[in-house]
């Protein structure tokens, strides 16, 4: 299949959930913003959820350009190789399937085993308060439920070579599925890259020689880079 279609040019696009009521699709359109990216778990992972949020953000005048699933996204098991990881790829796979359907032509990939970390706010240009990450202040990372805590957040320390080697076992199973179903899949930045984070390194998806490598295990026009300015800066 080929990939499925996008307006050229650049577009901005609002994070919106995608049981937003019809104030909220209002206001993102007040705000002249004609795109949407959306997240959901699991459970609403499939086909005819995400045409249905498609058509009804199409009837607000928004285009859903990209849907995420939280629990295919940042996951020990796919990251650290650990028990369950056939069965989240194959749920990542079937999330793939499901917006392939949909027709919609984005999703986010992050591998990230221990959570996004940040410390205490800050304030930044004109007083704005603003997220900040201090090394010396950290102790915890979270994704949805879960928290990961300092020394070791998994009872020991990962190389880099384990982490790139479980990457590549998952990005050879997914990319060709992302082919057939004309889905284009955006690699996240680590967040924070660092170059470990308890236990875990955290400075693969933050440099163009570790993007580099990776789009070159991937080897599929269907595999990109997600610039998330925060991470890359």
């Amino acid at each position: 299949m080929s990939l499925q279609p996008i307006a050229p040019g650049m577009h901005i696009a609002a994070q919106v959930s995608p049981e937003a009521d019809d104030d909220e699709l209002a206001f993102v359109r007040q705000m002249g913003v004609d795109h949407a990216v959306c997240w959901t778990d699991g459970a609403h992972a499939h086909a005819d959820y995400y045409a249905r949020t498609k058509d009804r953000f199409a009837a607000a005048g928004i285009t859903v350009y990209g849907f995420g699933n939280w629990d295919v996204h940042n996951q020990d098991k796919i990251v650290l190789g650990l028990p369950g990881r056939d069965e989240k790829i194959a749920e990542y796979i079937s999330h793939l399937r499901a917006l392939g359907q949909a027709g919609i032509p984005y999703t986010t990939y992050a591998h990230m085993a221990n959570g996004i970390w940040s410390t205490e706010r800050e304030s930044t240009r004109g007083g704005a308060p603003a997220r900040a990450f201090s090394l010396d202040k950290a102790t915890v990372g979270h994704w949805r439920e879960r928290e990961y805590r300092l020394p070791l957040s998994h009872g020991r320390r990962y190389s880099r070579d384990e982490i790139w080697q479980n990457f590549r076992y998952f990005i050879e199973q997914v990319a060709p599925v992302a082919e057939e179903e004309g889905v284009r899949i955006g690699i996240h930045p680590d967040d924070q890259p660092q170059p470990e984070l308890a236990g875990v390194p955290r400075c693969i998806f933050s440099s163009y020689d570790g993007y580099a490598r990776a789009l070159d295990i991937a080897a599929s026009p269907n595999v990109g880079i997600c610039f998330c300015v925060g991470c890359w800066l």
